[in-house]
């Protein structure tokens, strides 16, 4: 009998992929079970594992890769929350623009650790209007060839689809997307829930947590094709001091700094992937305001507001747009000078940055049948 269950949940950027799973382990822990977390991100200073901590639950983040890039450093993260925590389940949150899960992280956890881990079904969530665009359902801003390759790639492996965010679409766009995921991935169960919303959660949780990973063949995937396409998006990781001489809005200050990222980069043509940021105050380090934008034309919305104002906080920004790196470094810190200078008291210290394309993935293992 394996010591513990794996649970994956993958999904392009900006699907909603840490309120999923921090609903998912809610639900674990208030079914009596001892829940252990895993981010995952090419860089430090990840808004997901701010979020994560948030919720009082052992955590671990591995950086620098994906991982299937990075197959041992994920066990070693499961053995440290096993000797700190001794978990029942670990709840893995893979890099979002990564693919191939099935074959180079599940199969070999399967094949190489069956005596340790049960692994759950893959559930790859999506965004119902970016995925409406990439299916040619509905207009708008799509991203490149390559970058659709990997997405589509994602969902090719899923044993669940779940279109996340249902509350974004009427019921009649809904049930279109349905049944033209159910057309071109026949394989694949088609799911629909609201995890912000905590709505439909039910159907989804029984799916992954009533049944192991499927056996069939790993998806064919052209290496080259997927490192090119995920080397087209620019990634930015940021962490901000933020000081002022008396007391200040920050959710204002995030609906700001969002609204003035999301203006600069429309104007320079960048398509949003994914931007959020964490606003944590140094004099409540429980209190977090958490703000999220999944795409270039859509509506920021503060996934958890500050209950009180702040006078000095950290402030993660984790933002990835299909756009040259170079471009979001300078957007951003602009917009940060920007906002320094509207509020004369308030300091702003950029105390770390990194932007960059992602490597070309090299996974540890590669394993196309279970």
């Amino acid at each position: 009998m394996p010591d513990a269950r794996y649970i994956m949940i993958g999904g392009f950027l900006g699907a909603g992929k840490t309120t999923a799973m921090l609903r998912l382990a809610e639900k674990l822990v208030t079914d009596g079970l001892r829940v252990g977390l895993i981010t995952n991100d090419q860089s430090s200073g990840l808004v997901d594992t701010a979020l994560a901590r948030a919720s009082g639950m052992p955590v671990a983040e591995i950086t620098g890769g994906c991982f299937c890039c990075r197959f041992q450093s994920l066990m070693d993260a499961a053995s440290n929350l096993t000797r700190e925590s001794a978990p029942e389940v670990f709840l893995a949150e893979p890099v979002g623009s990564c693919t191939d899960l099935r074959a180079s992280v599940a199969y070999p956890l399967r094949r190489l650790y069956d005596d340790r881990f049960s692994v759950a079904p893959l559930s790859v969530l999506v965004d119902p209007i970016r995925c409406s665009r990439i299916l040619g359902l509905e207009p708008g801003k799509v991203f490149a060839p390559k970058v659709v390759y990997v997405y589509r790639k994602q969902l090719e492996e899923a044993d669940a689809i779940v279109i996340n965010k249902s509350d974004l679409v009427d019921a009649s766009h809904l049930q279109r997307l349905r049944d033209a995921l159910a057309r071109e991935f026949p394989h694949a169960d088609i799911l629909s829930m609201s995890a912000l919303h905590s709505r439909g959660l039910d159907p989804w949780f029984e799916r992954i947590l009533g049944s192991n990973m499927a056996s069939f063949s790993a998806p064919d995937l052209d290496y080259e094709v997927y490192a090119e396409g995920e080397a087209m998006l620019g990634w930015l990781n940021a962490t901000v001091q933020l000081a002022n001489s008396g007391p200040f809005s920050g959710n204002r200050l995030l609906e700001d700094l969002t609204a003035a990222i999301q203006s600069q980069l429309g104007a320079a043509g960048a398509e949003i992937a994914h931007l959020k940021m964490t606003l944590t105050p140094d004099e409540d380090s429980d209190d977090i305001g958490v703000i999220n934008l999944a795409r270039g034309d859509g509506t920021p919305f503060m996934a958890h507001t500050l209950s009180a104002d702040l006078e000095s906080g950290q402030l993660l920004i984790n933002l990835r747009a299909e756009a040259d790196p170079e471009l979001l470094y300078h957007v951003v810190t602009r917009v940060l000078r920007e906002v320094a200078g509207q509020q004369s008291q308030l300091k702003v210290t950029l105390e770390h940055a990194e932007h960059f394309r992602p490597a070309k993935p090299v996974p540890t293992y590669r394993m196309a049948e279970a």
